[in-house]
């Protein structure tokens, strides 16, 4: 590991990731890349001398224009170096960064600017300029909004708005005033500083921002990167939000901890293709993107031919039996071995290599439990994929399976220096060093924070004999019955995500005798289905009322029920006219289904379930996005299995 330090040496030496940085570059100069981001089809380099000059620039930058110890400072945009240049250059100059997701809309970015007292933002483009500007009484709150991308700005007027490369500039006249100025921040930075506010998903409430030091940042990167076995040289591909804690744990605080190259995309849609190019050792991803992948397979080769598909079936067989095996806890016997070997040679490799998985040494995942059949199919093509759990108020990790000691139905166990403990109502609790100091605005107050130091997390769960941690639901989310059986929802929607037919669910039922799903189907891999089939369709919800795809999906339903006991299984459900949407506050921006809400805008639908009907008729308006909506008028079928 290049900076090997502890927690007790962050203590010592007071050190923050600028710190650490700086280190880098007096180690490695310009001999060795930091940072790749790909730019009109070319990679273009950032060495670790590049990097943190780029940092001093920042920092001289927000200095230049005036920024003041503990104002916070936002950035707003993909996945870019100069993100990270922001946020660091920000912690140096006496600011607190804070990631906006860069889907937001103008009203949430209006609310943040509001809530975190935002005074410096970071802007990457017109499109996010214009998200700022359009609420003129919370923009006139800024002391400047800062835009890296030029384009299309020439015409704008506004008396907060300044060019990056004017920022940058008078950060240069600063330095040649006051030489030491940089050194001088640099120095006085200190392991106890707030350094990062995160908003939390919001999926059971309103978002809050939780606040870091740095002491919590780099206890938690410490404890990360020796259980998911990360180290120098490694190749990550930052692809996720920085809003999220666990993106910026790694592409930020581990990657400058350990020293692996971080790699930016072009864009969002060339993803999955620079995925191929780099063939990263190191995936983060929460399980919506691991599910979609295993999907994206299982697609394939509902396409293909009936050769190609019994070659498939054939060798994953071979993989499935060695995965089955191992996450049992046993040693893989010869015989499996041996035919795994051919099946490798056969078809997992080139599978591995089509997901841009062909060196993979760890992947993980965080968030909601991933179904058993995700794990499954990728530690059957040889994909050491583990489970993270943290919320964002624990710097994103506390628990995590370690090699060797992975357990499907297990989150894990404790991070080194994490505690875990379950109270006697049965929510889980967490301590340890990775612990945010508070949430912003209530400094000093008990928000979600025992007094004695444990986080009251939410979630419901035990511990097994061997220290593994078991994460049922969210404490408000398990559903009694009306027998008086309680039921985790969450694990049952996770094994009906896997079906490639099925792109949400929720599980309802609470007081019923059984339960219920309320269905959100893939558009597009059902109406490529329905195209095969020669059904016609003229939209969403057009397709979604035809009962031709209810019988299918109640096929998908009923292998699920197959592998549950009795009272967790889906016994009616419907398939909703909409698909789930973060603009409509339904799920988050991270992805998360925000279930209050949707059971409170469904309400009538899952009555409607309960009822006894057969179907129910729906005329309502919906929102599209761009200020456009649509009338929906179609007839929902409830549908029963047996």
């Amino acid at each position: 590991m290049m900076n090997s330090i502890d927690l007790a040496a962050i203590d010592r030496s007071d050190m923050t990731l600028a710190k650490l940085l700086k280190n880098n570059a007096a180690r490695y100069g310009s001999k060795k890349t930091a940072l790749r981001v790909k730019a009109l089809g070319i990679w273009q380099e950032t060495s670790w001398q590049e990097y943190y000059e780029k940092v001093v620039e920042f920092s001289l930058g927000l200095s230049a224009l005036g920024i003041r110890k503990g104002e916070t400072v936002a950035i707003i945009g993909h996945n870019r170096p100069s993100s990270l240049y922001a946020i660091i250059g920000a912690q140096v100059a006496g600011g607190v960064p804070l990631c906006i997701h860069h889907e937001s809309t103008s009203a949430e970015v209006a609310e943040y600017i509001v809530s975190f007292n935002i005074k410096y933002l970071f802007a990457e483009d017109q499109e996010q300029v214009d998200k700022t500007l359009e609420n003129p009484a919370t923009a006139d709150l800024l002391k400047k909004i800062i835009y890296c991308n030029q384009r299309g700005m020439s015409e704008y007027s506004d008396k907060q708005l300044v060019s990056l490369d004017d920022a940058l500039s008078s950060g240069k006249e600063l330095h040649l005033r006051e030489p030491m100025f940089f050194d001088k921040m640099l120095s006085a930075g200190s392991a106890k500083d707030n350094s990062l506010i995160c908003i939390t998903s919001g999926s059971s409430g309103k978002p809050r921002g939780t606040v870091f030091s740095q002491r919590n940042i780099l206890s938690t990167a410490i404890s990360l990167t020796a259980g998911a076995g990360m180290r120098e040289g490694q190749e990550v591909v930052s692809f996720l939000p920085l809003s999220l804690i666990g993106e910026l744990m790694i592409s930020l605080a581990s990657a400058i901890l350990v020293g692996f190259r971080v790699n930016f995309p072009e864009k969002p849609e060339t993803v999955m293709e620079d995925l191929r190019e780099i063939g990263p050792h190191l995936i983060f991803a929460p399980p919506e993107i691991w599910g979609g992948i295993a999907s994206s397979v299982q697609i394939r080769i509902m396409e293909t031919t009936p050769f190609k598909r019994f070659m498939y079936r054939t060798f994953i067989t071979m993989g499935e039996a060695v995965a089955d095996q191992t996450l049992s806890g046993k040693a893989a016997s010869f015989a499996s071995k041996m035919m795994y070997g051919i099946a490798y040679t056969l078809l997992i490799r080139a599978v591995r290599d089509r997901l841009g998985l062909s060196r993979i040494q760890s992947a993980i995942t965080s968030g909601s439990p991933l179904g058993k059949d995700v794990f499954r199919f990728f530690h059957s093509i040889g994909v050491n994929l583990k489970q993270v759990y943290g919320l964002a108020e624990m710097s994103g990790a506390a628990t995590m399976h370690l090699d060797n000691n992975i357990r499907v139905e297990s989150v894990g166990v404790p991070l080194k220096g994490v505690e875990v403990s379950i109270s006697t109502e049965g929510e889980i609790l967490l301590k340890g060093a990775g612990l945010a100091s508070s949430y912003y605005g209530n400094e000093g107050k008990e928000t979600g924070i025992s007094k004695a130091g444990w986080l009251h997390t939410g979630d419901a769960g035990r511990i097994d004999t061997d220290g593994h941690l078991i994460v049922t639901d969210r404490c408000d989310s398990i559903i009694t019955l009306a027998n008086g059986n309680r039921v985790a929802p969450q694990l049952i929607e996770s094994s009906i995500r896997f079906s490639p037919y099925i792109k949400e669910v929720i599980v309802t039922g609470r007081g019923e005798s059984f339960l219920s799903a309320l269905i959100c189907i893939s558009g597009k891999v059902v109406g490529k289905w329905a195209g095969d089939n020669k059904l016609g369709y003229n939209s969403y919800s057009d397709l979604a009322s035809k009962a031709e795809v209810y019988t299918l999906i109640g096929k998908e339903l009923q292998r699920v029920n197959s592998e549950l006991p009795p009272d967790s299984r889906i016994k009616r459900f419907t398939i909703i006219y909409k698909d789930l949407d973060p603009d409509d506050g339904e799920i988050t921006r991270n992805g998360k289904v925000r279930r209050a809400v949707v059971e409170s805008r469904f309400n009538d639908v899952i009555k409607g379930l309960y009822s006894g009907s057969d179907s129910m008729n729906i005329d309502k308006t919906i929102e599209l996005g761009d200020n456009k909506s649509a009338r929906v008028q179609s007839t929902i079928l409830f549908k029963n299995l047996d």
